[in-house]
């Protein structure tokens, strides 16, 4: 499953506003719940209690917040270019600015394992993450996300 799949245009956030971790896991709950039409409580819980497993913050200002979700009946997913870089506990010890969230069904394990698999593939690429950060519109930044990669 390739980021183009899992997120719709209106899964976009060009310069989200937010001042810490826990801020921005809160903000993300709250837009996925509407676009879900699922309660924003029952995402936050999800999100942080996979945060406390351990960051998903993998490095070079990225981070893949991701939960699986009973009831959930698509693969979901939500981009964010953050105005300001935070600390997300990230392994390289670097905040963070781009955020792509993912939430899948509770069954979904293999699925979900290769969904990150194929996000991380494409933000961990240097020239992909600087094109994500120099895009000046959500459209732009949907078109990045959204273009096929060799191999696909």
């Amino acid at each position: 499953m390739t980021p183009g799949e899992l997120i719709g245009r209106d899964g976009i956030a060009a310069a989200l506003r937010v001042g810490d971790k826990p801020q921005l896991l809160r903000e993300l709950s709250q837009r996925a719940a509407r676009l879900l039409s699922i309660d924003a409580e029952t995402v936050l819980d999800a999100l942080e209690t996979r945060e406390a497993l351990g960051s998903t913050g993998i490095g070079r200002g990225i981070a893949l917040p991701h939960a699986r979700l009973n009831g959930l009946r698509r693969f979901f997913g939500m981009f964010a270019r953050l105005e300001r870089p935070i600390d997300f506990d990230a392994i390289d010890g670097q905040a963070v600015d781009l955020v792509f969230l993912l939430l899948v069904p509770e069954h979904a394990v293999h699925e979900q394992l290769a969904a990150l698999a194929s996000v991380s593939r494409l933000l961990r690429d240097k020239n992909t993450a600087a094109s994500l950060r120099a895009a000046a519109t959500a459209a732009e930044i949907y078109d990045i996300l959204a273009a096929p990669t060799p191999g696909q």
